[in-house]
C-alpha cells in the first residue's frame, strides 16, 4: 500500500516538474528556437502516443454559419449520449419537434464501427471578454474531438465519418418540425430582420388515406412520388435536375390544396407557398428560388389568376395608350400603378421551373394549381415542366366512401346504393359532399347526415336538369333566330339581284 502511495507521489512530482519546465520554456525561451524544438517534441509525442485526433468546430469560416458537420455529429451522438454519458444537457433544438438530449461539455462518449473503438469528446473554450451583450458569448467556441488509433486511419477518416454524417442528418430530418413558408415583399428583404421567406410550422393533417379520390389514382401518385424520392442517382444519370412538376387542375372544391398537403406529408417535405403577385420581376423570382431548401414542395396556387403571363398585358397597354396620353394626370397615376405591379414574365417563370437556376439544390416538387387549365400557356404546362397532370374531379362513389369513413366512421349503410346512383347522375365536389356529411350538432347521427347528402344531391340534380333545359331552350331560340336572319338575308339578296337585272335591261334599252 505504501509502495502505491509512493508511486503516485512520484508520478505527481514528475508531472508537476514537467509542467513547470514547460511554462519556463514558453515564457523565457527565444521564439525562433522554440518552434523547431516544439516540432521535435510533437514528433516524439506522436511516436509514444499512437492515437490520432480530429477536431470538428461548431462554426466554420468567420463564425457566421454553424457547421453542418458539427450539427450532424451532435445528432448522431444524441442517442449514444443518452444511454452512455453520465452528464447530459436537455434542450429543444431549433426546428425540432422533440426534446433532444446531448452530451455535456467535456463529456466523453465511446463508439464502435466495424469492430474499431473510437472516442468523442465535446470541448469548450471560452476567452475573457469585457463587453456586455444579451446574446451568447461570441468568444465561446465548442468543438467535437474524435480520437482513434492511428492503425485505423483509413477506416475512420473515410467510411466512419461518412456514416456519422449520414446518420446524423437522418436523425435531424426525423426530428425536425416541418414548415410552411410564404414569400415576403422585396422591401422586407433588407435590414436587420431581412428575410425572403416567413414561416409557420406545417401541421396540415391531410394524407392520402383521408383524400377523397379513387384508390387506384392515389396509389399511382404515391408510386410516382416514391420513385422520385429514391431517384437521385437516376436523375444524375440522365442529366436532369432532381425535381418534378405536378399540375393539379379541376373545379373549385375538388381537393387541390388537400392534395398538396398529402404530398408534403407523404414525402416529409417543407412547403413553399409562392405568391407571384408580390414578386416584382424575374430577378426576384430567381432569388426566391435560390433561398428554398431541398426536400421541399414549391407551390403556386391558382396560377391562371396569379399573373397575366400570356402577353395580354402588352395588348392592353397598346389599346389604352391613346386615352392615357391625352390626360397627363391619369398617365402619371397609371405609371405609378405599373411600377407597383409585378413584372414577372412567362419566360421568367419558365426559367424558374426548368432553367439553369432550377438545378440549385435538389429534391424539389413544383406544383401548379388551376381551375381553368385551358387558360394556361401550353409552354408552361408541357411535359418536362409539369411532368404529371392530375385532374381533381367531382366526387365519385369511391371518394364518397372515404369521406363517409372520415366524417362518420362507417364503411357501409343501407343508403349507400341510393347515394351511388345519385353521384353517377350529379356533379358535386368533395367539399360539398363533406359539408353535408359533417354533423352540425350532437343530435345528428349517421342517418341524418346521409339523408342530408341525398337531399342535397337531389336538389343539385334538379338544378342541373333545369339548367340543361334552359340552355337547350336558349340554344333553340338562337338557332331559330339565326334561321330567320338567314332567310331575311336571302330575301334581300334575291331583291338586290332582281333590281340589278332590271337596271341592266333598262341600260341596254
Amino acid at each position: 500500500m505504501m509502495g502505491m502511495r509512493e508511486l503516485g507521489t512520484n508520478v505527481g512530482s514528475v508531472l508537476a516538474s514537467l509542467m513547470f519546465v514547460w511554462a519556463i520554456f514558453k515564457d523565457h525561451f527565444p521564439y525562433r528556437l522554440r518552434g523547431p524544438i516544439e516540432k521535435y517534441i510533437q514528433k516524439l509525442v506522436r511516436f509514444v502516443y499512437p492515437y490520432i485526433q480530429i477536431t470538428f468546430h461548431e462554426f466554420a469560416g468567420e463564425h457566421i454559419k454553424r457547421s453542418e458537420a458539427f450539427s450532424a455529429i451532435q445528432n448522431y451522438l444524441s442517442k449514444k449520449a443518452s444511454s452512455q454519458a453520465s452528464r447530459l444537457k436537455a434542450d429543444v433544438e431549433k426546428d425540432s419537434k422533440s426534446l433532444v438530449l446531448t452530451m455535456d461539455d467535456y463529456e466523453e462518449v465511446p463508439d464502435e464501427f466495424n469492430g474499431v473503438k473510437v472516442w468523442w469528446v465535446l470541448n469548450k473554450r471560452t476567452t475573457n471578454s469585457q463587453s456586455f451583450s444579451v446574446y451568447p458569448n461570441p468568444d465561446e467556441k465548442r468543438s467535437f474531438r474524435l480520437s482513434f488509433h492511428k492503425r485505423h486511419r483509413e477506416l475512420i477518416t473515410g467510411p466512419y465519418i461518412e456514416h456519422v454524417m449520414k446518420e446524423g442528418k437522418a436523425v435531424l430530418l426525423k426530428n425536425r418540425q416541418r414548415k410552411l413558408y410564404s414569400n415576403n415583399p422585396s422591401k422586407h428583404w433588407y435590414g436587420w430582420k431581412r428575410t425572403k421567406w416567413s414561416h409557420v410550422f406545417f401541421e396540415h393533417p391531410s394524407t392520402f388515406d383521408t383524400l377523397a379520390m379513387e384508390t387506384k389514382k392515389k396509389e399511382e401518385i404515391k408510386n410516382d412520388l416514391k420513385k422520385f424520392r429514391q431517384g437521385k442517382e437516376y436523375y444524375t444519370k440522365i442529366g436532369k435536375a432532381w425535381k418534378r412538376g405536378y399540375l393539379l387542375y379541376g373545379p373549385p372544391g375538388t381537393g387541390k390544396s388537400s392534395m398538396i398537403a398529402a404530398i408534403a406529408n407523404f414525402l416529409d417535405y417543407d412547403v413553399y407557398d409562392l405568391e407571384l403577385t408580390t414578386v416584382m420581376d424575374n430577378t426576384e423570382l430567381r432569388n426566391l428560388l435560390i433561398e428554398t431548401s431541398s426536400k421541399s414542395v414549391v407551390v403556386i396556387e391558382d396560377i391562371d389568376c396569379s399573373l397575366d403571363l400570356t402577353g395580354q398585358r402588352v395588348k392592353k397597354k397598346e389599346k389604352d395608350g391613346d386615352e392615357e396620353g391625352k390626360d397627363p394626370i391619369k398617365k402619371k397615376e397609371k405609371e405609378e400603378s405599373e411600377n407597383k405591379d409585378s413584372k414577372v414574365t412567362l419566360s421568367g417563370l419558365l426559367n424558374f421551373i426548368d432553367g439553369l437556376w432550377s438545378a440549385c439544390g435538389g429534391e424539389r416538387i413544383i406544383v401548379f394549381t388551376t381551375n381553368y387549365v385551358d387558360k394556361l400557356d401550353p409552354a408552361l404546362i408541357r411535359r418536362g415542366r409539369m411532368d404529371k397532370h392530375i385532374e381533381m374531379s367531382y366526387c365519385c362513389f369511391e371518394a364518397f366512401k372515404v369521406l363517409a369513413n372520415n366524417y362518420l366512421d362507417i364503411n357501409s349503410h343501407d343508403l349507400y346504393a341510393k347515394i351511388e346512383s345519385l353521384l353517377g347522375e350529379t356533379n358535386m365536389t368533395p367539399a360539398d359532399v363533406a359539408e353535408n356529411l359533417m354533423p352540425k350538432s350532437d343530435e345528428e347521427g349517421v342517418e341524418t347526415c346521409l339523408n342530408s347528402l341525398i337531399e342535397a344531391l337531389e336538389e343539385a340534380k334538379e338544378e342541373a336538369r333545369k339548367k340543361a333545359e334552359e340552355e337547350a331552350r336558349l340554344k333553340a331560340e338562337k338557332e331559330e333566330k339565326d334561321k330567320e336572319e338567314s332567310a331575311q338575308e336571302a330575301v334581300k339578296v334575291d331583291e338586290n339581284s332582281a333590281n340589278s337585272v332590271v337596271k341592266e335591261n333598262g341600260f341596254h334599252k
